[in-house]
């Protein structure tokens, strides 16, 4: 099986639509770094692709330039040096006409790639970039495709333009994560062969990002191969951390600070909190900083039970960020055997317990369609309630809130057996449903939902209790 056709079927789909189209058309690909947006053009428009050029990071105005004429020489095939023009309008004027001279009646395919880094600030790329299509290529049988990591500059400068580009993207990608159905069958192409349960603990160490994942190498352990990416010497993935955000965001500092202040809890942060821990000054840079760090996947943000604008908490779910700082960071130089030796201490069974709470709540779709209401309208939120001197606190991490009358509670486990259900635990889930019903007043059905890797036991304290109960595989679920 070719890894090529994996995954991003959806993605294909409405690429080859607007190949296929009589119109010319303007398609944005958005999508953190590492996550495959140009793999995916490559392998989708091929030798179809007329020019190609990617953006250079920190490169000045003039070498940006000169780096288009140098890739539009190479597309012109000519053994001569085109001299770079002053301006981006200049530059895509040279294009437009070494697009017209192609005697061709299939379409072209313009790629401008990582275009944050090509439209430097007040370089006039995104004018330039306007006259291009509002002149010429809106007329041609022609598909532009443009792509970015820094996915809140592309939404906010590009998507929603207002100058030139206003309204002309025809199709757009958000470019996710492999789920873990995608993860399983990249591997498989790859020879690597992991169970469930396997894919679960790799995926929690390093999410579904396709660029890792191609560092994973048969004939190794999962454990093996964490060991070799991220604490070896030469480790793929040991200094990641360091070039990721730096690569995405201007003063990054600021993102790497909300980050960390987020990965030092398990329960997620109010903005208050989070701009305290962070040690942020509040005011409206905050609220870029974190729909930048959300647009890009990072985190995710999330109400509070019943609480449509207030109570807002923030969560680290980026899997590799949370990773690295809980054990990375600050081992790079205790070499080979590292992971055999932390996957196996507390610290492990505590980050393990957050992780796979992570891993469940990115695969919502999954858990729905596993439960069988994948056409009932649910809306998804947390619940918490700190303890008085008279009653201890209480947190729930996923509720489905139904429309049909019904609230799934879960309770997320990740353990190497089936979840066995003791007196004392039944007793403490059953306070916990209590206090949550009391609370919220709500007079809905609470359904019991045990998600963990084997499932639960059946016993005197499960049944007629806990009513559904998911195992790893339901996670798999397209």
């Amino acid at each position: 099986m070719s890894t090529k056709f994996i995954g991003r079927v959806e993605e294909q789909r409405i690429l080859q639509k607007a190949f296929d189209s009589e119109e010319a058309e303007m398609v944005a690909i958005i999508g953190r770094r590492r996550v495959g947006k140009t793999f995916l053009i490559n392998e989708v428009y091929g030798e179809k692709i007329n020019f190609e050029v990617t953006g250079i990071q920190h490169a000045p105005r003039e070498e940006q330039i000169k780096n288009f004429m140098f890739q539009l020489k190479r597309s012109m095939d000519l053994p001569i040096d085109i001299p770079a023009p002053s301006s981006w309008l200049d530059a895509f004027i040279l294009l437009i006409s070494y697009l017209e001279k192609i005697d061709s009646k299939s379409k072209k395919v313009v790629f401008l790639d990582e275009l944050s880094w090509l439209s430097t600030p007040n370089s006039g790329f995104l004018r330039a970039l306007g006259f291009f299509w509002n002149s010429w290529a809106v007329k041609q049988n022609i598909v532009v495709v443009i792509c970015g990591s820094a996915a809140s500059w592309m939404i906010k400068r590009v998507v929603n333009h207002k100058g030139g580009l206003h309204n002309r993207i025809t199709q757009r990608i958000f470019l996710r994560p492999f789920t873990l159905k995608e993860t399983r069958e990249y591997l498989k192409a790859k020879r690597v062969n992991f169970t469930a349960q396997q894919l679960v603990e790799l995926y929690m160490a390093i999410g579904g990002i396709p660029h890792y994942l191609k560092e994973i190498e048969p004939g190794l352990s999962v454990v093996q191969n964490i060991d070799k990416l991220c604490f070896s010497p030469n480790g793929f993935l040991q200094d990641e951390f360091s070039r990721l955000y730096p690569s995405l965001f201007e003063n990054a500092e600021r993102h790497e600070a909300v980050v960390r202040a987020l990965a030092k809890t398990h329960y997620g942060m109010t903005r208050i909190d989070l701009v305290a821990k962070a040690k942020l000054a509040d005011g409206g840079n905050v609220t870029q900083i974190l729909e930048e760090l959300e647009q890009s996947g990072f985190i995710a943000s999330f109400y509070a039970f019943g609480k449509k604008k207030k109570g807002k908490l923030y969560r680290l779910s980026d899997e590799y960020s949370l990773f690295y700082l809980r054990f990375i960071e600050g081992r790079k130089k205790e070499g080979p055997g590292t992971w055999q030796h932390y996957s196996q201490t507390q610290s492990y069974k505590i980050w393990s317990g957050y992780a796979f709470e992570n891993v469940c709540l990115q695969h919502i779709p999954q858990i729905k369609k596993a439960l069988e209401i994948g056409g009932v309208y649910s809306e998804t939120s947390s619940f918490y309630k700190k303890g008085t001197g008279k009653e201890k606190g209480t947190q729930i991490d996923l509720l489905l809130d139904r429309n049909d009358n019904v609230i799934n509670v879960f309770e997320i486990k990740f353990h190497n057996t089936e979840i066995s259900i003791t007196e004392a635990y039944a007793k403490s889930l059953r306070e916990r449903l209590r206090i949550f019903q009391e609370f919220t007043h709500t007079r809905k059905y609470l359904m019991l939902t045990i998600i963990s890797i084997f499932g639960v036991k059946e016993n005197k304290y499960s049944l007629g209790f806990v009513e559904q109960s998911l195992t790893v595989e339901d996670l798999f679920n397209h």
